[in-house]
């Protein structure tokens, strides 16, 4: 019998009605298997049976019928191995049934049986093989006069007959057993390896998607900060330009020439973000081997869980610096407000993005006093401390008494700044002062700085 059909042997797992085989074969080669083994155990104990039925005096038709029961039993023996191996024994005295002891004990310790039951069916058969050989060895011999040397020769022999017939089954039923368990267990890895690609492919899939809506949460604060601010002050000079067209010409002129310096402003910082989005933008899709899905998935999510624990990147570089500060204050002074910029502490350079979102933040607070609080005066103060960059921006109540300039709102200018500063790890309040006014405040920390380098002194701040 081959390891393939060995393989399925088992009396344990045999259901009736298994797929793909009537009753309890789980295939129809396997049936036809067991049913040539019935055939043949059947011929054999049929056979043998003749020679019972001399010795024990009976009629040959009865001796024939009862080896041709016993040997068709084999065809049980996926079913019920136990029962096989104990009807062998059974009639191992009447020197019948060698196929079916051999085959019986094979599927009984190729099957999930517990080893304590099979090792005492086998060594019950052991023992009943030795001592009918034992016997039939004395008989055959006739040598009852001189018991004492023959008793070792019929103990040797039937000792070495009893191990050809028991211990080759046995030990092959083992190994089939244990090669089983191990094939099962590899499956049952791949398995498990399967779902874990599958599930690694899903959680690269939700980061891929939370960091495609985070690329859109910043994209949008981009272009709130770069066409609000600008558009708000063009919308304020251009409102003085109507006021005083006819008054005074020359004004008009100035306020003309700011409107267009802002727009064309305005454009550049957007061709800007563009150019930055299209050399960003991934290369066209091509086929990836399945060979490097478990590759993909899992420096994927490494890469999603490292970009979830630290800032981003300086994506965007090559926006606007805390040296165009003054550059921005003098925009909104331009447009008649009065704004006051104190910078305290030692000047120096922090990462980009640290620069630009204390940027954003003075020009997106600067924005809502334009529209919120048109002719009210502004202060600014920007502290640096080294490790960290605080910033301030309060204005006073209107002057005009008006509450609004009349310009819209999306209501995302302290919700994007708010969203700047945590993503750097900072501290953002914004609310109304006492006299009326409104404050915004922020502490944009710089992780970045080398540990070695000295703070300054920590009493100046803003």
């Amino acid at each position: 019998m081959t390891a393939t059909g060995a393989s399925q042997d088992t009396s344990a797992r045999g259901a009736p009605g298994g797929p793909g085989g009537p009753l309890w074969w789980s295939r129809r080669r396997s049936m036809v298997l067991d049913v040539m083994l019935g055939v043949a155990s059947a011929a054999e104990c049929a056979a043998e049976g003749v020679g019972f039925a001399h010795d024990a005096r009976m009629p040959v038709a009865f001796g024939v019928l009862l080896g041709l029961i016993v040997g068709a039993t084999l065809v049980l023996r996926r079913r019920w191995a136990i029962a096989v191996v104990l009807i062998s024994i059974a009639v191992t005295p009447a020197e019948m049934g060698l196929l079916l002891g051999v085959v019986g004990l094979y599927t009984l310790a190729a099957s999930e049986v517990p080893r304590r039951i099979s090792a005492v069916l086998a060594g019950m058969a052991g023992a009943g093989t030795f001592l009918v050989t034992m016997i039939r060895f004395q008989q055959d011999n006739n040598l009852q006069d001189d018991w004492g040397s023959a008793v070792w020769e019929a103990a040797l022999f039937s000792v070495t007959i009893t191990l050809a017939v028991t211990a080759p089954p046995v030990l092959l039923g083992l190994y089939v057993r244990a090669r089983r368990r191990l094939v099962e267990s590899l499956r049952e890895r791949a398995d498990g390896l399967e779902r874990e690609l599958s599930l690694l492919a899903d959680r690269a899939e939700e980061r891929a998607e939370w960091a495609r809506n985070e690329e859109r949460t910043r994209i949008a604060r981009e272009m709130h900060d770069v066409v609000a601010h600008r558009v708000s002050l063009m919308v304020v000079h251009a409102a003085a330009l109507q006021a005083v067209a006819l008054k005074d010409p020359e004004k008009a002129s100035k306020n003309a020439a700011l409107v267009g310096d802002m727009g064309r402003q305005a454009l550049t910082e957007l061709r800007q973000m563009l150019g930055v989005l299209r050399s960003d933008a991934p290369a066209a899709a091509k086929p990836v081997p399945l060979a490097s899905v478990a590759v993909a998935a899992s420096a994927a999510a490494e890469a999603a869980t490292a970009s979830a624990a630290e800032p981003v990147a300086d994506a965007d570089a090559g926006g606007p610096r805390l040296a165009e500060m003054e550059a921005l204050v003098g925009q909104s002074r331009a447009a008649g407000m009065a704004v006051e910029l104190s910078v305290e502490g030692e000047e120096r350079r922090y990462a980009a993005r640290v620069e630009q979102t204390a940027y954003r933040v003075v020009q997106e607070a600067l924005t809502n006093v334009h529209k919120h609080a048109p002719g009210a005066s502004t202060r600014i103060r920007l502290a640096h401390r080294g490790a960290e960059i605080a910033v301030l921006v309060e204005n006073g109540p209107s002057e005009r008494g008006a509450a609004d300039a009349g310009l819209p709102s999306g209501g995302n200018g302290l919700v994007g700044m708010k969203e700047r500063v945590s993503t750097l790890g900072g501290g953002f309040v914004s609310g109304p002062t006492d006299t009326g006014g409104f404050r915004v405040s922020a502490v944009i920390p710089d992780r970045t700085r080398p540990l070695d380098t000295p703070e300054p002194d920590r009493a100046r701040t803003a």
